[in-house]
């Protein structure tokens, strides 16, 4: 049970309908989430990564959108399956979510102490008393000053970073077992981004909690997580552990990623690399490979034939046909 996964998702797909066709935002995607510890799900804006993590809480708005098939297990319980009123039972209390900007997910016309002791009841049974007390000590664990007298402050008395705080103590509140981050420190400048990364490896190490870490920033995935996965353009396109991924990236996308990460002062001589080309239209997706178009290994057959994943050392898996012949990132 032990090496069991607290999650797994198998081909998993999320489309929506738009008025010039149905989009497959998340297409066959798989990965496993271990116990207790972080895998990054990373790629650019646009690749299908948040809506991966709505779908894992079954929070993806229908209509337009739409889980088609695939498994979300956790611990053995396909979440798709559920019926709504359990799946309420499990958001929040089993599966917590911080979500990407905190102002506009809390209610700025209730107090965040409020907001926090509501999440208790719905799960607990205790008294506002008692979720009180908890909300406090938990405002005091996410390390906001003056717990006691914050509890009644409205979200806009508080800065980005202390919102982002109010957030994790909300998801953390019933002590779930999987914490879904989705970009968690995206809008907060980098001292506290810091503080706030620093705070969930000690809260994970403290609860013994998983968490699947959705972001763009690569810094934030080499310094948290165990596992990367590599999305591109709604597909899996290479998942490893991070430290393997980081020595040798074998797809080129990841590879460009890599490349696109700043290294010391721009020179002349040392220029910020980026990733050529765009990413192709999901409701019109070229025959071959979807990174085809702007890769530097293109070969005939990648415009004629998309790559399965498969598995291309222990324990890595790449949607390339030229996975081999990726060279590891230059020294810089």
């Amino acid at each position: 049970m032990v090496d069991t996964p607290l999650l797994r998702v198998r081909d998993l797909v999320t489309s929506f309908r738009t008025d010039t066709g149905t989009l497959r935002a998340v297409d066959q995607v798989s990965f496993d989430v271990p116990r207790a510890a972080t895998v990054a799900l990373v790629g650019e804006s646009g690749c299908g990564k948040s809506v991966t993590a709505y779908s894992i809480l079954r929070l993806v708005a229908s209509p337009p959108g739409r889980i088609e098939s695939g498994a979300i297990e956790l611990e053995g319980r396909d979440l798709l399956q559920l019926p709504e009123r359990q799946m309420q039972a499990v958001r929040g209390n089993e599966v917590s979510m911080i979500f990407q900007e905190p102002m506009t997910s809390l209610n700025p016309v209730y107090t965040v102490g409020w907001q926090i002791m509501e999440a208790i009841r719905l799960h607990r049974k205790t008294s506002r008393r008692q979720a009180r007390a908890r909300t406090v000590e938990l405002l005091g664990l996410v390390g906001l000053p003056e717990p006691a007298t914050q509890v009644e402050a409205y979200p806009h008395q508080l800065s980005g970073g202390q919102r982002q705080r109010v957030m994790i103590a909300m998801a953390l509140a019933c002590e779930p077992k999987l914490l879904v981050a989705d970009e968690p420190t995206t809008a907060l400048d980098v001292t506290i981004q810091a503080q706030i990364l620093e705070l969930l490896r000690e809260l994970q190490q403290r609860l013994a909690m998983s968490i699947l870490l959705i972001t763009h920033d690569l810094r934030v995935v080499a310094e948290n997580a165990r596992e990367v996965v590599v999305m591109y353009a709604g597909r899996v396109v290479e998942s490893a552990p991070v430290s393997a991924l980081f020595a040798r990236p074998m797809h080129p996308y990841t590879r460009g990623l890599l490349e696109s990460v700043p290294r010391g002062k721009p020179t002349a001589q040392r220029r910020l690399r980026t990733i050529e080309g765009m990413v192709p239209d999901l409701r019109a997706l070229p025959p071959g490979c979807r990174f085809a178009d702007r890769c530097p290994l293109r070969i005939d057959r990648c415009v004629l034939e998309e790559p399965p994943v498969a598995e291309v050392a222990p324990g890595r898996l790449s949607r390339c046909w030229r996975a081999e012949d990726v060279q590891p990132q230059a020294a810089s």
